[in-house]
């Protein structure tokens, strides 16, 4: 198999920054910019049961099935990072395609703040922690806190799931470069199984 459209120059040209490149806005512009060609879901994380706290989230992955581990990143200067580590505890909700609006709204810093931040949005206390989970999600997943990590200017929130569910198929809501996208899903053809039994 050839792979096409990759860089012709070496990997010492057209740097983007580095371990010795300085951490100031010449390199987090570049790097944000870079960052940005990596599609991602994107969720609403949720912390807090009689005081919830939420906020937009794309850094998001899942670490282990066994033990069924995930993780968020989370700023240091965000609202909820304190709530989540006063809690112990979070949710994350990841959204459909029609729920742009949901997405924009937890990312604005002008929004509500308290219980009246969710008024707007339909939502549920998931079974076990109380943290809201949101209405319309594709899918929801909840979390013990169990580790807290460094990240530089973000703290990495490792959870230990308590609880998940999920709705049917249809539309994911996609974050890339800078702008959200809802990709129509298609049928998986013979050579998408292939590359997934390949890689799993």
């Amino acid at each position: 198999m050839t792979v096409t459209g990759l860089p012709r120059h070496g990997p010492g040209q057209h740097a983007q920054g580095g371990r010795d490149g300085g951490e100031g806005p010449a390199v987090r512009g570049p790097l944000r910019t870079v960052l940005g060609h990596f599609a991602t879901g994107v969720t609403v994380l949720a912390a807090g049961g009689d005081a919830p706290e939420g906020m937009t989230a794309n850094s998001f992955t899942s670490v282990s099935l066994s033990p069924p581990l995930v993780l968020v990143c989370v700023k240091r200067t965000a609202a909820i990072h304190q709530t989540v580590l006063d809690s112990g505890s979070f949710a994350l909700s990841v959204l459909a395609g029609p729920q742009e609006d949901v997405a924009r709204y937890f990312a604005d810093h002008s929004r509500p703040r308290g219980r009246r931040e969710f008024d707007i949005v339909g939502w549920s206390p998931a079974p076990n922690t109380g943290a809201p989970v949101i209405y319309g999600a594709l899918a929801w997943i909840e979390c013990e806190l169990t580790e807290t990590y460094d990240g530089g200017d973000h703290s990495i929130f490792l959870g230990a799931v308590l609880a998940s569910g999920h709705e049917p198929t249809r539309d994911a809501l996609l974050f890339y470069g800078g702008r959200f996208h809802r990709p129509a899903l298609r049928r998986a053809g013979k050579w998408d199984i292939a590359v997934y039994q390949e890689v799993s």
